[in-house]
Formats: structure tokens, C-alpha cells, sequence
């Protein structure tokens, strides 16, 4: 007889908990998943190396079909209780939205059951007992409200599957799975709010798959504002679709197709005999899905707004990174709060996005102002108006010519002791502004420029060869162009998987801009390097990182009964005249009194009128200006993404404290653990920034003497005062001779790149130690493996036996 106590967790799965789930009708080939990692694992920046935190992993995963997960079991070996796992279970079961939740240790199974209300909450069953899949699946249906034959069978419908490994990631599938029960439930205005890089529009594809197949929506339209969203669409998940699919091209209809692709612009215009969307009747299209529909959908009063008020009796589903809730502009009044929200947070924090660094550069203009002196002079010798200037005036009223050539320079040697080959985007105010840093930068850069003009390039809405290279930069296997300048072309739609640096050179009022802009870089591409970026700030846009609404879920704002325009801010209100900011465009346009329909369709007033809206804005030239770095640091992110206000020393103390009770407590830990590298990345995991830490401390001391001093005010000695100690003491003499000369290179090594680098057995391969023969010789000097690394385990002893 096998005494359970003696078995594995992995044996007690193998042995009972997997027999017992076969046994209850689970096919194990396309119901049961074992050992599922939900999760990439956080990302944690150490300087420019890169390391990965824990996966997420749930023991078994119970699908009624595949990606319609509906059980999760957490299994403990027989020493603990049965109970024992449900805690993390119920963990799990919230994040995947899975309703029956089971812990087992071998000897039956304890059944959270979420649907619960009769106060059966959590009950014990025998490992004979396990329910069967039609039992959970009825017990899935009460939890999502599924109550017709017809909402099961939309709720029940197959993926789609392209034969190869892909498969939705677990919040992909829960916001394929909450969509189409909503609209198996009759819900017909459906939001779905999911930060950029983590694939909205494949979750649309399976969206629109599903309910295609399963015959609930017949023709369905797919609106974009931008054709590079359109393409993009077209060519990638969408492609699927085959010849049932047609993009909507020079206003002409097709009425025998299916999935129907279109941007607003095409099917809209400023009058009735241009808005082709007419040639549909209203019942046409059973679905419409607006992607980014924080832009054009949002506005209640344009034309955007009316084709889906045309097309009323679809279902509308409104998807967006950054839904608009301001007192002007709402999305949930439209669609509703969202059936799933994933933020930017969770992406990072589950290592799905690209985490990043914050790099602050503070000009003194922008700082200080500046106030021309007393007959100054523009570039064309005309007076500069007296008055003090800043940020919000350069570059979009005044330009200081220095200023945009030292913007360029500080990058220029950000890139150099970076990577000067990675892709770059550069956010500036406007065209003109984008152009001359263009200039700037290939002045900066001209050894590269020689090498190939398409180093740095503008990437702008009305330069032709810029936008023809859009796509080269975008392609990962394109090295050029490298650094693109740009103003509004590139904040949304664009997929710059290996952008690795963006730069803030633009005033950045909107948060739904921010995050769009953002959004450029949190993609992650490992094959070629692309795991974390960094964000170069001139103009303070960061501070909306410390905005409570920065990455929180859309609050609505906006009163029911508002009717205004919602596109447009006045920034300056005069007698006859009025300045506002669109925030579609980001431009600003002047109207004076008179009667007007805005390019869009949308109406500005009554009375007012677009005074010369395609004119450049006037500016003023000047240079000859002192401008000069006033501050540069780091801005520095606890582990819940929002700026450390305190020291980060004191930020670093709290958490260490946190950790261990008191400094013996601290001392014994990490004696006592057979790898540092352990201790390391749980502080990293908690919060810590070893990295930064040592920046602002001493790179020459141990991470053991850096914690001791912040976290306990004890005096640190360097990784050599500890070596030469080691040494002193003749510690080395009950080894042999090549043995011996081991450990001092071993010694040496610490001295100079610290305790992690000893500890494992490939620092073997490299200088000195090769000198001394293969690793296997090595080890042979001291007998066995096992003597070799109880060699090591001694040395860091006798490193730390002073503390």
C-alpha cells in the first residue's frame, strides 16, 4: 500500500486527482489542461539586462470546449489538508472568470461553487464523486446568466482555430467569452476597454467568428478612422475571412459579401448625396464593431455618430485602449460600462506589455520662461513681442532654435550610450515642428545619415515619402528608418512592436492621448530584443503618470442630458472670435461668428465659422537663446505602477521592513539560503530596484551591505574590503594547490561583479577559470559536485562572517 504522505504534488495529480476527474467524463485530450501558466511573468528591468518574474500557474484548467474554461483545481500534496489550496484557487478562478473552484490534496476534493445561494458555498466531496462535465457547464450557464437554448448555443460555439499553436490568451478569452454571452443575453451596446499591444483586434476576430458561425449576426461591419487600422485588420487575424470579407474602397457598395471592412471616411461625407452608408438599408448589418471608438464614435453630434444611428438595430460593440470620460465626451453613455476592462497595469504586470523607464530632462527656458531682452529680434528682423514665453508657447507659438537643437542632442547621446540603432519615436507639437527636428537630429546623427538618409525621417500626415516609410518602421525586420519624427500620425494604429524609445516633445493635455502615446511602446518583442522601453520627457508629460484616472477604470463623468459639441475645447473665447483644440486632430482653429458644419459633419454652433482653418499657424523664429539642461533624473515606479513620491532609499526601507521583522531576521535569511539569487528576485518582485539602489548608493558594495545600510543604517564595507578579509584569514589552506587557486579567482570575481555571479557553475566556462581546465577538471579537484558547491557555500560564509 502507497502511504500518500510520502508522495509528490505532482504524484498525488498523477496517481488520484487525474483518475478521478477522467473517471466523472472529462476527456482529457480536450476538457482538462494541467499545469497551465496564465501568465508570462513580469518583466523587472537590472540596468539594460532583463529578468522575468513567476508565472501564474493553475494546476488543472476544466474547459466545456476549448478557450471556455469553467473549473480550475489547485492541488497540495497529502501533508496538507484538502483545503489547503483554495485560497489560491478562488485567486485564480476571479482573474480567469471561472465559476466552480475545486482544491484536492489527493484524498477528495473541496468544491467552492461561486453560483451558490442557498449558503452550500463550499462543500467536501469523495474523489469518486467528481461532477461531470454537463454538471459544470449547467452550474457555467447560472453564472453567466445563459437561460435559452439559442444563448447556449451562441455562448457554446467554437473558436476559431488556424491550425497551428495560437490560442487566446486568458484575458483574450474572457473578452471573446463575456462579449458574445452579452450578446447571447440580448445585451445590443457593448464596450470592451483593453490596453494597446494586447490584441483587440484578433479578440474581435474570434468575437465576430463565433457569432458568425453560430449564425446569430450574418453581415457585420468593421469601423476604423484610419486605413493603416483598416490594412492592418485586413491583412492579419481578419485574413481568415477569406472571400467572405470586402474592404469598402472609393465609395462603391458590394451587397454580396459578409464581413464588411470600412473606415468612417469612406462611408460618410458633409451632405446627403455623399453618405454612402445610405445605399445599405438600416437592417443591413446585424453587427457593427468600432475599433478606437474613443475618436470618431464619441461625438454625439457628427457624422461618425450617424452611421450608427442609421444603423440603430445592430448590435454595436465599441473597442478602445482609452475610453473618453470626461464631462464633454462619453463612451459608457453610448455602449454602456465595459464587460472587461484590461489596463495597461495588468499587461505589464503580468508580463503581456513591455514595462518601462522614465528619463526627465528639464530645460531652463521651460523651467524659467523667457522674456526676450529689450530689441530682440525675430529671424526675419522684426521685434519679438515682451512678454515672458514657456512650454505651452514653444514650438507652437515661438520657436527657440537652440532649444529644438539641444532636444536633439540630448537624445542623440541617450541613443549613443543606449543603442543608436533603437527604433525611436519622436512626439513633437506640430508638422512644422516634426520637420525641424528631422533636421536637427540628422545634424546630430550625420555619420548615420551618411550611412543611409532614412535614418531619422518625418513621419507626418502630409509628407508622402515619410508616410511610404511607415511601414519599414514598423516591420521589425526593417533596421530603417531608426528615429521617426512625427506630431498626430503616429499616436494611435500604429503596431511598432521594437520601439524601444519615445520621446515627449509636445504638450500632452489629454489623457487619452497620453496613454495612446504610450501605447506605442509597450509591446514586446523578445526575438529581437524589444522587453522594456523608455521615455524621454522634455515637457513634463509624465505627471499625468500620477493622475488617479492614469490606469484606472473609465468613471462616467458626463451628464445624460449634455448636448454639446464633443471634439472641441475652447482654449480662448473673445468678443467676435473663439480659439479651440480639437482633440481628434490635436490642431487648434479659430472661428469668428457665421453659421458652419465642421469637416467632420459635426456641428460647431449655430453662429460660428472656421476663420481660414487650413492656414499655418503665425510663429515667431528667434534664436541666440542661452538654453541649457536645467535637471535630468529618473522617475522611478513602485510595484503598483505609480510614481515614488519619497526617496528612494526611504521607498526601499519600507518594503524591506515589510520583509523581514528585524535586521537578524534579515541576516538569517540570507545566510541560511542555499542561492542569493533567490533572496534577489523575491526583493525585485516585492519592489526593490536593485539597479537604481546601487546608482544612487555605491556599485562597488554588495547588495547584502546595500540593504543593511539603507534598510538598517549599518555601515556597508565594498565587495573588496570583504574579499581581502576572506583572504587574511587563511581560509584556504586545508584545500590543495589548483583547488585553492579556484577559490581566490572565485574571490576576485566577487570582488569585482558580485555574489550572484559565483554561485553557479557556468562562471566554470569562463576567464580565469578556463585557465584552469573544463568544469568537470575543476570540479574534480574537490572531490564530487557536491564538495564543489559545499566549497562555495563556505566562501560566502566566510564573505559575510563579519556582519
Amino acid at each position: 500500500m502507497i502511504d500518500k504522505k510520502t508522495l509528490s504534488e505532482r504524484d498525488i495529480c498523477t496517481k488520484f486527482i487525474t483518475p478521478a476527474v477522467e473517471k466523472s467524463g472529462w476527456n482529457t485530450l480536450t476538457q482538462l489542461l494541467e499545469e497551465v501558466s496564465f501568465t508570462d511573468g513580469k518583466i523587472y528591468v537590472r540596468g539594460k539586462l532583463t529578468a522575468r518574474g513567476n508565472q501564474k500557474r493553475a494546476d488543472y484548467i476544466l474547459y466545456y470546449k476549448p478557450n471556455i474554461p469553467i473549473a480550475i483545481i489547485e492541488a497540495k500534496d497529502n501533508k496538507h489538508s484538502v483545503r489547503a489550496g483554495i485560497q489560491q484557487a478562488l485567486d485564480y478562478a476571479q482573474i480567469l472568470d471561472i465559476p466552480c473552484v475545486f482544491s484536492s490534496n489527493g484524498d477528495g476534493f473541496l468544491f467552492h461553487d461561486r453560483t451558490a445561494t442557498d449558503g452550500n458555498i463550499e462543500t467536501e466531496i469523495g474523489l469518486d464523486d467528481f461532477p461531470t462535465p454537463q454538471q459544470l457547464w449547467e452550474k457555467y450557464k447560472k453564472y453567466k446568466g445563459i437561460t435559452t437554448e439559442s444563448a447556449e448555443k451562441i455562448a457554446s460555439q467554437d473558436y476559431y482555430f488556424d491550425g497551428t499553436n495560437r490560442k487566446p490568451r486568458y484575458y483574450q478569452q474572457i473578452a471573446v467569452n463575456r462579449t458574445v454571452e452579452a450578446i447571447a443575453n440580448g445585451q445590443d451596446r457593448i464596450l470592451l476597454v483593453m490596453a494597446t499591444g494586447t490584441g483587440k483586434t484578433y479578440t474581435a476576430f474570434q468575437i465576430i467568428h463565433r457569432l458568425w458561425k453560430s449564425g446569430a449576426k450574418k453581415r457585420i461591419l468593421f469601423l476604423a478612422d484610419r486605413n493603416a487600422l483598416i490594412d492592418q485588420t485586413r491583412r492579419g487575424d481578419f485574413k481568415h475571412f477569406k472571400d467572405k470579407m470586402t474592404v469598402v474602397k472609393h465609395r462603391q457598395i458590394d451587397k454580396s459579401y459578409e464581413i464588411y471592412l470600412a473606415l468612417y471616411q469612406g462611408l460618410s461625407g458633409s451632405d446627403e448625396d455623399t453618405n454612402v452608408y445610405k445605399q445599405f438599408s438600416p437592417d443591413f448589418f446585424d453587427l457593427i464593431v468600432i475599433d478606437e471608438c474613443h475618436r470618431g464614435s464619441a461625438k454625439e453630434d457628427s457624422s461618425w455618430r450617424e452611421i450608427l444611428s442609421y444603423f440603430k438595430n445592430a448590435t454595436h460593440i465599441g473597442l478602445t485602449a482609452t475610453p473618453k470620460e470626461t464631462k464633454e465626451t462619453s463612451n459608457t453613455e453610448y455602449f454602456g460600462d465595459p464587460v472587461y476592462t484590461y489596463s495597461l497595469k495588468q499587461g505589464i504586470d503580468d508580463g503581456f506589455l513591455a514595462p518601462y523607464r522614465v528619463v526627465r530632462i528639464g530645460l531652463n527656458v521651460d523651467a524659467e520662461g523667457w522674456r526676450p531682452e529689450q530689441g530682440k529680434t525675430d529671424k526675419d528682423g522684426n521685434p519679438v513681442e515682451d512678454r515672458i514665453y514657456n512650454r505651452k508657447d514653444f514650438d507652437r507659438n515661438l520657436v527657440i532654435e537652440e532649444r529644438t537643437e539641444l532636444v536633439a542632442k540630448k537624445l542623440t547621446e541617450f541613443l549613443k550610450g543606449y543603442d543608436r540603432f533603437a527604433k525611436t519615436i519622436v512626439f513633437c507639437v506640430d508638422i512644422d515642428h516634426a520637420e525641424r527636428m528631422r533636421t536637427a537630429l540628422a545634424k546630430q546623427n550625420a555619420d548615420l545619415v551618411a550611412e543611409n538618409y532614412k535614418y531619422v525621417m518625418q513621419i507626418t500626415g502630409d509628407n508622402d515619402e515619410g508616410k511610404r516609410e511607415l511601414d519599414n518602421f514598423i516591420n521589425p525586420e526593417e533596421k530603417y528608418p531608426v528615429i521617426a519624427t512625427t506630431s498626430e500620425l503616429m499616436t494611435t494604429g500604429v503596431d511598432a512592436q521594437t520601439c524601444k524609445v519615445i520621446v515627449l516633445d509636445a504638450n500632452i493635455n489629454s489623457m487619452t492621448k497620453f496613454k495612446q502615446i504610450i501605447g506605442r511602446g509597450t509591446r514586446i518583442n523578445e526575438e529581437y530584443g524589444k522587453m522594456y522601453f523608455t521615455i524621454l520627457d522634455f515637457r513634463n508629460a509624465t505627471d499625468l503618470f500620477a493622475d488617479k484616472d492614469f490606469d484606472g477604470d473609465p468613471i462616467r463623468v458626463k451628464p445624460v442630458s449634455q448636448d454639446e459639441d464633443l471634439s472641441l475645447v475652447v482654449i480662448e473665447e473673445e468678443e467676435n472670435t473663439v480659439s479651440v483644440l480639437d482633440e481628434i486632430t490635436g490642431e487648434e482653429i479659430k472661428f469668428e461668428k457665421a453659421t458652419i458644419r465642421y469637416p467632420d459633419g459635426s456641428k460647431l454652433g449655430d453662429n460660428w465659422v472656421a476663420k481660414e482653418p487650413n492656414q499655418q499657424r503665425e510663429k515667431v523664429y528667434v534664436n541666440g537663446v542661452d538654453v541649457s539642461v536645467l535637471v535630468s533624473r529618473e522617475m522611478y515606479f513602485d510595484q503598483h505602477g505609480k510614481p515614488i513620491t519619497t526617496s528612494l532609499k526611504d521607498h526601499t526601507k519600507e518594503i524591506i521592513q515589510e520583509q523581514f521583522a528585524s535586521l537578524d531576521d534579515f541576516l538569517n535569511k540570507w545566510k541560511g539560503s542555499d542561492r542569493k539569487e533567490a533572496i534577489i528576485a523575491e526583493l525585485i518582485e516585492q519592489g526593490v530596484m536593485v539597479e537604481a539602489l546601487y546608482e544612487a548608493v555605491d556599485k562597488q558594495v554588495d547588495l547584502f551591505d546595500l540593504i543593511c545600510h539603507v534598510a538598517y543604517d549599518q555601515s556597508p564595507m565594498t565587495r573588496k574590503e570583504r574579499a581581502n578579509n576572506v583572504k587574511k584569514r587563511n581560509y584556504f589552506t586545508k584545500y590543495g594547490e589548483q583547488a585553492r587557486k579556484v577559490l581566490e579567482a572565485l574571490l576576485d570575481k566577487y570582488a569585482d561583479e558580485g555574489i550572484t555571479n559565483i554561485e553557479s557553475i557556468e562562471v566554470l566556462r569562463v576567464n580565469p577559470f578556463d585557465e584552469f581546465g573544463s568544469p568537470l577538471e575543476i570540479i574534480n579537484e574537490f572531490g564530487s559536485k557536491e564538495k564543489y558547491l559545499q566549497a562555495v557555500k563556505e566562501l560566502e560564509i566566510e564573505l559575510y562572517k563579519t556582519a
